[in-house]
């Protein structure tokens, strides 16, 4: 028997000794034989079947549990259904904007951040003034000698320039775009026309630079821009000097910002230009939101009474984070607003990606 087997009952039956002699010749009583009850043998237990025991109840123990998170754990339509619950919020869902336009494009993800009717085609104003300066640039050098010839500036000039000075190149594109001046819009594009002609030999004579801008419209795909004057003024109370879309506009300005050298004069609230002669020219910027903008890389305003307020700037948004943002069509003073919430707006986006 193993040492560690417990045995109990099945003891051998004491048996009847009869009637025996003594060895002092008494004879001894008989002895009564005993009953002895049976007693149930108990099952024996070993160290083997003690650990599978405490398995067994670890088994059923584990299965219990699991199957109480089982039927608690929420099944994967309803995973899926709490996933599509849970949306960050978007910054510009709660935007309410003057302008009939706009759009906030991402240079940096290419997404488009903000669009509110991104292709309705409307009046650009000033904001010509930007591709006129890429056609004008590609031939005028920062320091090509412009002489001004004494004439009227067109309607809506404000601040002038002095007929018959000198300035450089650079200098006069510094006075257009931060004062907005259709005045020098006409000067830079007579100035570059005889340039033009030559570079692009089937230029129409008298319209060089208007035709080298609406050239460069359709070598980025803006395909609903195209442009009827140089300074974008209204030709009459029905019809602007040029025509294009919130989003193609986001494309020109995003082209316009590759060559930051060119426009770098329009993040100055003021500059002071001279003329070769001596003359001064004060050019103070016509973006009255300027400060507010951070990372300003470049911008322009634009406004007729058929365009209403336009605004477009590239800014950025850090670190070497540039965004693009276009108004069009606001009012006079409505645009800053529009342009403050989308900056806004974008700021918040922007730093829930990061």
């Amino acid at each position: 028997m193993n040492e560690d087997t417990v045995a109990i009952g099945n003891q051998p039956t004491i048996s009847s000794y009869g009637s025996r002699p003594i060895s002092n010749g008494v004879e001894a009583r008989p002895i009564e034989e005993p009953v002895l009850t049976e007693v149930a043998r108990p099952t024996t237990i070993t160290p083997r079947f003690l650990g599978a025991a405490v398995l067994a109840l670890i088994f059923l123990a584990g299965a219990g549990i699991t199957l109480a998170y089982l039927s608690s754990a929420p099944s994967p339509q309803e995973v899926s259904q709490t996933a599509a619950t849970a949306v960050v919020i978007d910054p510009f869902n709660d935007i309410v904007l003057d302008a009939q336009s706009a759009y906030v494009f991402d240079l940096v993800t290419h997404h488009v951040l903000y669009a509110l009717n991104p292709d309705a085609q409307l009046p650009l104003a000033s904001l010509t003034k930007v591709p006129l300066v890429l056609a004008v640039a590609e031939v005028l050098m920062p320091d090509t000698v412009v002489a001004v010839p004494s004439h009227t500036p067109p309607d809506g000039g404000i601040q002038r320039i002095p007929d018959g000075s000198r300035w450089h190149a650079s200098d006069l594109i510094d006075f257009t775009l931060i004062s907005s001046s259709n005045e020098g819009a006409e000067i830079l594009a007579t100035a570059a026309e005889k340039a033009l002609r030559a570079k692009y030999s089937e230029t129409p004579a008298g319209s060089a630079a208007l035709s080298r801008m609406n050239e460069i419209a359709g070598e980025l795909g803006l395909s609903h821009t195209y442009f009827l004057n140089p300074s974008g003024l209204d030709i009459s109370a029905t019809q602007g000097g040029a025509y294009g879309s919130a989003r193609d506009v986001a494309t020109l300005f995003a082209h316009a910002a590759s060559m930051p050298y060119i426009f770098e004069g329009t993040t100055k609230s003021e500059l002071v230009l001279h003329s070769l002669e001596g003359d001064r020219a004060t050019a103070r910027n016509t973006d009255k939101v300027l400060a507010a903008i951070p990372g300003l890389i470049m911008g322009k305003t634009g406004y007729t009474d058929l365009a209403g307020g336009n605004l477009a700037i590239v800014f950025d948004i850090g670190p070497a984070h540039p965004v693009v943002a276009v108004v069009l069509h606001s009012t006079e003073t409505g645009r800053f607003d529009d342009m403050k919430k989308l900056i806004t707006a974008t700021q918040a986006a922007i730093a829930l990606t990061q």
